[in-house]
């Protein structure tokens, strides 16, 4: 003890001198440099017992440096006071016997507005000083705690990044180390700790983040109202540490915050927003808090939950890949969902993308833990993922439809199809269905199975599949669909019809041919589970009521009705299906296709009917039974429409019915015997129509006109051989060659049904005229067409050979290449030869 005292007697002459110029008030600053420089040479020069150290301090230091510190000019001389100070209180015995002098200093320097420390090092040396205070000192630095607070309030705003970092640490001390009496200061801490949080530097956010915690934990907990937007904001935060921060410090005041239970409902969101983080440690370390938070609860709670507890039963349909949470976990969800859900379902609308995101992953995970506590929300879930589900976001849309597929799961089929289905009987959205047909997918089969019809009903209205040729929204009809088959399996056979109409009402949308192949695909899956080959099955199962389903209005068709789109599909995919329908497939055609109906429509139908003819043995004629409603065909509806009418679309349809016509004679349906029936009627039009604009419908009508002549020529009268070799004299002056070459060909015909005829005698002026007109075009430019006008004068030779050969001499000297002449004049020199 004497050692000490005189230890201590002798370090404190050593310091007089120094001590003593430095408190001289004219002192220089080179003085009182060099004063402080010695008073640390002193104390740090050789080993000084703490004892002795806390005893000069305490005597004779802690005042002088402390004045010195508050008011030197000399940024070196405050710096020097700064380094004995903290010299002075990290080895003293006694460091809060200095806190009545060294705080007012403290407060002087860095608090405004007499606070005015110019240098940033500095500031954060003193508030390291603050820091190491707490330290030392903890709880009895209560009396301070205004102090400390007005300090922490300044430095917490400090434009130095370092200097609010200490500040947050020396927060966090200060809340740790006076727990009693902290709350009475905590408040004030709270705005500059929110106004910082948003700093740039991440790690000045992590702080302030983790001070946060410890001052509303250990402080007032009402505070917990004025910060959790704050927080909420920094989970978006694209610095994972920062996100890690946020999670610890929410799932410590779901553990340990004195009125956690009146923050269950503010907290547990953001807390479960952590699972799904990008970075799988933040997500581990949320779901490592909610276990805790969920079995302390649950232990806090045990009464209540008894009965749960030891009766409760596991699901037997769970979400593939999802764990149960535990007992407590999903309390604490179902008894503050209801205060969650409408700010959760108002986020999930919010303009800013990344919340939209985060608040429909949320729902997600809220849902799985409510199970079937979420019937009673369903109003609410449902506008809200109608909303969600129309979003520009995918993320946004995916994470929807899951939370749709629990509900699914864990509510009962009769009550969310009772609120789903009314949205379908007003103008139901690509939306809608898409929720629907998550719910279907994720409800279990034999809970769904009583509700099978209905969905089929409900699908297969007008108003529903017809709503909308938008491919977005048929795409989600066809998903409806393929949940339906998927879930349902072979009980889809009670629906089978009515799903065909929804699919065929699908392939007949405009749209790209992707969606048809999914649609083609959907059928064979709907094919499968009725134990049916393919998707032909399906239309051999369903052919006769589609048509008749379609026939009720065609009537009243336009081009505009789906019924025409829905009628191709049927027609041209059901491939040899449809000869098994042929009676209500012919009366939709005789129907619609009457020259008063709408011209648009008529000629989408002809273009149908044209691609079954040209491939009539494997579509209209698989069961050969076409051919007995020909004449109807021919009759009243081709016949009608090959009448002339002014305007293109009017021209489109006689072309059309041609090329039908056509198609008949060319797959050999229309047997000589029928050309004989029809003659009369269709001659007359199929002349004229080698005279229309559409090069391909000129090339049909002579072939048409060639066969008639093969067929029936030998039984014209005079007009009708006039009439017939006019109109196909004019086509050797067609543009196309190849009309030219097939009314060459027509013409050969002409002459050798002329030459049986009884009327071969009234024409021998107009075949005299052909003559003529024949020799002209044997010297055309084309060489072809030569060829072929040369082998229909050596047919028509056999008429009248000398009248030829007097026409022939007439005119050799006028052509250029006069062989084709010389040809023909051997021709009938020969002939006559034989015949003699």
């Amino acid at each position: 003890m004497a050692a000490a005292a005189e230890a201590a007697a002798e370090l404190s002459q050593a310091l007089s001198r120094p001590l003593s110029l430095l408190q001289q008030p004219d002192c220089s600053r080179a003085a009182r440099l060099r004063a402080l420089e010695d008073i640390r040479t002193q104390l740090q020069g050789r080993p000084v017992p703490g004892a002795v150290l806390q005893e000069v301090f305490a005597a004779r230091l802690l005042r002088p440096l402390s004045r010195c510190l508050a008011g030197d000019a000399a940024e070196r001389c405050r710096e020097l006071a700064l380094q004995l100070l903290r010299h002075g209180l990290s080895q003293g015995e006694r460091p809060c016997e200095a806190l009545p002098v060294l705080l007012p200093a403290l407060a002087q320097r860095l608090c405004p507005p007499q606070g005015a420390e110019p240098s940033e090092e500095l500031r954060l040396g003193l508030v390291q000083l603050l820091g190491l205070l707490l330290q030392r000192c903890g709880a009895s630095m209560a009396p301070y705690l205004g102090d400390i607070a007005r300090v922490l309030q300044a430095t917490l705003l400090d434009h130095y990044a370092e200097v609010r970092r200490e500040s947050c640490a020396c927060a966090g001390a200060c809340a740790r180390a006076m727990p009693e009496h902290f709350h009475l200061q905590s408040e004030s801490l709270i705005k500059p700790l929110m106004q910082t949080i948003s700093h740039q530097h991440y790690r000045v956010r992590v702080d302030v983040i983790q001070a946060t915690g410890a001052v509303i934990q250990f402080g007032n907990g009402k505070s917990v109202d004025d910060v959790l937007s704050h927080l909420a904001q920094r989970l978006f935060d694209e610095i994972p540490k920062v996100r890690h921060a946020v999670t610890a410090v929410i799932g410590e005041w779901l553990l340990h915050l004195r009125d956690r239970y009146s923050y269950f409902h503010k907290l547990i969101p953001l807390l479960l927003g952590s699972f799904t983080d990008e970075i799988p440690e933040n997500a581990k370390l949320a779901c490592t808090y909610w276990e805790k938070i969920g079995l302390q609860w649950e232990k806090e709670n045990e009464e209540d939950l008894k009965d749960k507890m030891d009766f409760s039963v596991s699901p037997s349909h769970y979400p593939r890949g999802e764990t149960r949470p535990g007992l407590g976990c999903r309390e604490l969800v179902s008894r503050n969902l209801y205060k969650i859900l409408p700010g959760l379902c108002h986020d999930i609308t919010d303009w800013l993308g990344s919340t939209r995101i985060k608040a429909s992953q949320l729902l997600y995970t809220l849902l799985l833990h409510a199970e079937d506590h979420t019937t009673q929300h369903m109003e609410l879930l449902l506008r809200t993922l109608y909303q969600a589900c129309s979003d520009e976001e995918s993320e946004v849309v995916k994470n929807s439809v899951k939370a749709a597929e629990l509900i699914g799961t864990f509510v009962s089929p009769k009550v969310s199809l009772k609120l789903i289905t009314p949205a379908f009987e007003q103008t139901p959205k690509a939306s809608c269905v898409m929720v629907l047909a998550a719910v279907i997918r994720g409800s279990p089969r034999e809970i769904l199975q009583p509700h099978v019809a209905q969905l089929g009903n409900t699908l297969a209205q007008a108003g529903v599949c017809q709503r909308s040729e938008e491919v977005f929204y048929m795409e989600q009809l066809l998903y409806c669909v393929q949940a339906l088959i998927e879930v349902c399996q072979e009980d889809c056979k009670e629906i089978s019809l009515h799903l065909m109409k929804v699919l065929v009402t699908i392939m007949a949308t405009p749209s790209s041919q992707d969606l048809k192949e999914k649609v083609e695909k959907t059928m064979s899956s709907l094919a499968a589970v009725q134990q049916l080959e393919s998707f032909h099955g399906l239309y051999k199962q369903h052919i006769i009521q589609l048509l008749e389903w379609l026939a009720v209005s065609c009537e009243g068709w336009s081009c505009y009705s789906p019924e025409v789109l829905q009628f191709e599909v049927i027609t041209t995919h059901s491939g040899a299906v449809i000869g098994e329908a042929l009676d209500d497939f012919v009366l939709v055609l005789r129907t619609c296709l009457q020259p008063n109906r709408d011209p648009q429509m008529r000629l989408k139908l002809f273009t149908v009917l044209s691609q079954l003819l040209q491939k009539a043995s494997e579509t209209i004629n698989s069961q050969g039974l076409f051919p007995s409603y020909l004449e109807t065909v021919i009759k009243d509806i081709l016949a009608p429409n090959l009448q002339w009418h002014a305007g293109r679309t009017a021209a489109a349809i006689r072309a059309t019915a041609v090329l039908c016509l056509w198609a008949l004679i060319h797959c050999e349906m229309l047997s000589p015997k029928e050309i004989l029936r029809v003659k009369d009627e269709l001659m007359p039009q199929i002349i004229a129509s080698m005279d229309e604009d559409s090069k391909i419908t000129r090339l049909m009508a002579c072939r048409i006109v060639d066969v008639f002549l093969k067929v029936c020529g030998r039984q014209f009268d005079a007009d009708k051989f006039k009439n017939t070799y006019t109109e196909v004299l004019k086509r050797l002056d067609d543009a196309s060659c190849e009309v030219r070459l097939a009314a060459a060909h027509t013409l050969a015909n002409w002459f050798k049904c002329l030459k049986d005829s009884d009327v071969k005698s009234s024409m021998e002026n107009h075949v005299e005229f052909l003559y003529q007109e024949l020799l002209v075009h044997l010297d055309d430019p084309d060489e072809n067409l030569q060829k072929a006008v040369l082998e229909v004068l050596k047919e028509g030779s056999i008429l009248y050979p000398d009248l030829l050969v007097r026409e022939i001499e007439g005119v050799v000297h006028k052509h250029q290449t006069p062989v084709y002449c010389n040809q023909l004049l051997h021709h009938i020199q020969s002939a006559k030869e034989s015949a003699l």
